[in-house]
């Protein structure tokens, strides 16, 4: 029960970051919502150490000895993110989900490639499956390949090398520390960017852009909590349920046509990668003979 309060509200939060970008689409360069979402995330991050200093004699310290990992996990990040932004600002909310979910399947590869995890036959059935529901998704040959769908597609890769370059940090790194260089990288990248097409925010743009950083903060916390009071598996299958409550939202606010093939391509995937997650079962011990 825990878990699915959770989940509720990752849920909840990161269709409040598709509806707050593409509400941002058109009045401000993707660039500078990266560059709010920075500012803001640091400011967060920064009141929260300041809090649990004040409340114990023990100053948190950000220390590390792998910035260039930090470094290059922070930059394919920023990429992945633009490339979601603005793939959420062309496409239908629901096939960016979809092809979002092909994240664990590229994770898969480069771990096994740069991390040397061993590769099993469940991972290549769910690298399998997770190729087919893009396929069905694209369906290459029967139409032509929107390239805002490569663009998204792309995002998911750079996602994936960071998911990769998070799962070492986290062998060293404290959470706080890598959310803490994951602003403070970032920051100065999305202000460089988007200084020479800086727009003033006005109004409830203003809004919008806080609910952004805020909802990316809290989707993150909230897997993390669902992680802790569930199996993964059980995270991993009310993950899923983010595409159709996505597809309410755009066919409800935006007036988007559902296609069905999402969900097929989706349900490919998500089985995919139940199949990679998912522990066998204990063969049980045989009993001792008598003797």
């Amino acid at each position: 029960m825990k878990a699915a309060i959770w989940m509720l509200g990752a849920l909840i939060s990161f269709c409040l970051i598709a509806i707050g970008v593409r509400e941002l689409d058109g009045a401000l360069p993707v660039f500078q919502i990266l560059f709010s979402r920075s500012v803001i995330g640091l400011v967060y991050i920064s009141l929260i150490l300041l809090s649990s200093r004040s409340k114990s004699r023990l100053s948190p310290i950000i220390t590390t000895d792998r910035i260039g990992l930090h470094s290059v996990r922070n930059l394919f990040h920023f990429a992945g993110q633009y490339g979601w932004f603005v793939g959420l600002g062309i496409l239908p909310l629901a096939e960016v989900f979809a092809l979002e979910f092909t994240v664990p399947v590229w994770t898969a590869i480069f771990a096994t490639v740069f991390l040397h995890e061993q590769i099993t036959a469940r991972k290549v059935a769910a690298i399998a499956l997770g190729i087919i529901g893009v396929l069905v998704i694209v369906r290459p040959g029967y139409q032509i390949i929107d390239s805002a769908s490569l663009i998204v597609l792309g995002a998911a890769l750079c996602y994936a090398v960071s998911h990769t370059a998070t799962k070492s940090l986290t062998s060293t790194e404290d959470p706080i520390s890598i959310l803490f260089f994951m602003c403070a990288i970032q920051l100065p990248i999305g202000l460089v960017l988007c200084l020479p097409v800086w727009i003033t925010p006005a109004g409830v743009q203003w809004f919008w852009l806080l609910a952004i950083a805020l909802t990316a903060l809290s989707a993150h916390y909230c897997m993390a909590k669902a992680m802790q009071t569930a199996q993964v598996t059980t995270v991993v299958i009310l993950d899923f349920l983010r595409l159709p409550l996505i597809a309410v939202v755009g066919v409800l606010f935006y007036a988007e046509a559902f296609e069905p093939v999402l969900l097929v391509g989706g349900a490919l995937m998500l089985f995919g990668n139940l199949v990679n997650v998912r522990r066998p079962a204990p063969i049980p011990a045989e009993p001792d003979q008598p003797k």
